[in-house]
């Protein structure tokens, strides 16, 4: 894996209801990777710390490779670009070139060109009061003004919500090449797949407060498959099964086809013909789905 942007060290928070952690990750530099879990799993608790809007009752966190307890030198934090889920109300009463403006003070790489190209390609209203926009356009907005910081490390928590169809794509096109171009290192929270799909190198993935590893996303692809084979009793498709490492939820499907999922299928296609087994067609599952059986502890990349 590449140099580190972002390590956590059996780093632990309290909620009220729940604790997050214990989190131990390594976040590449220079790579998107995507933070995904249901609502509530800590995704947004993990940001809010990366950020030290909060801070770990536990553990250690260290940004490309340095700890601060005491808090973020402001050469990194000019260096860090933050769009929560909620937006911010201190800047509600201004338009977006007034926000911007106050945020280019504190930020020395502020690319005002670019952002001037971003409020136009994003359709943003230049005279409207913040707080009177609409969701998406004050989305559009965050995005446009943390790309315009030329930060090092961007956090983007839920950075579609409010957007339309059009504006989606825009902002994924946006950020594909804004990657592409600076090399910037990405974490994005998403509970969207396609965003997953699009973006990420890597995917992180989090259930009930634990972190349950990180991936490289393509590896993901074909990592399961769902196979239909002939079978002509459920006895028999258990008897295939049990002869078969990394199979799950055996099936009869009608008399004489059965189901079956399967890690790394095409590992094993052959030993099932072998057998004497007709294997009648197969599909690899998408990524919800590989995604779904991580949760549930199947890790695709593990015997």
């Amino acid at each position: 894996m590449a140099q580190q942007a972002i390590e956590l060290r059996n780093v632990s928070k309290k909620r009220p209801n729940k604790v997050i952690g214990p989190l131990n990750l390594v976040i590449p530099q220079g790579y998107v990777t995507a933070l995904v879990g249901q609502n509530g799993s800590g995704k947004s608790t993990l940001m809010s710390m990366l950020i030290q809007l909060t801070y770990p009752e536990e553990g250690e966190i260290r940004w490309f490779e340095e700890p601060h307890p005491e808090g973020l030198p402001l050469t990194l934090r000019q260096n860090i670009a933050y769009v929560p889920e909620t937006s911010l109300a201190e800047e509600n009463y201004w338009t977006a070139p007034e926000a911007a403006a106050f945020r280019r003070y504190w930020y020395p790489g502020w690319d005002q060109p670019f952002f001037e190209e971003l409020m136009k390609r994003f359709e943003i209203p230049q005279k409207a009061r913040l707080s009177k926009m609409s969701k998406g356009e004050r989305r559009k907005f965050e995005i446009a003004a943390a790309l315009a910081a030329r930060p090092q490390l961007l956090l983007l928590d839920e950075p579609s919500s409010g957007l339309d169809p059009f504006a989606w794509r825009t902002m994924l096109d946006t950020l594909q090449q804004f990657v592409d171009d600076t090399g910037a290192t990405v974490l994005i929270s998403t509970h969207i797949v396609e965003e997953v799909r699009r973006l990420a190198d890597y995917i992180v993935l989090m259930h009930r407060g634990q972190l349950l590893g990180i991936t490289e996303k393509d590896s993901l692809f074909g990592a399961w498959n769902e196979v239909w084979v002939q079978a002509e009793s459920e006895e028999e498709l258990l008897e295939l099964v049990a002869e078969l490492p990394g199979t799950l939820r055996p099936r009869l499907e009608t008399p004489g086809v059965g189901s079956f999922l399967a890690r790394h299928f095409h590992q094993n296609e052959k030993r099932i013909r072998d057998m004497g087994v007709k294997v009648i067609k197969s599909r690899s599952l998408e990524l919800e789905e590989i995604l779904s059986l991580w949760m549930e502890g199947y890790r695709p990349d593990t015997d």
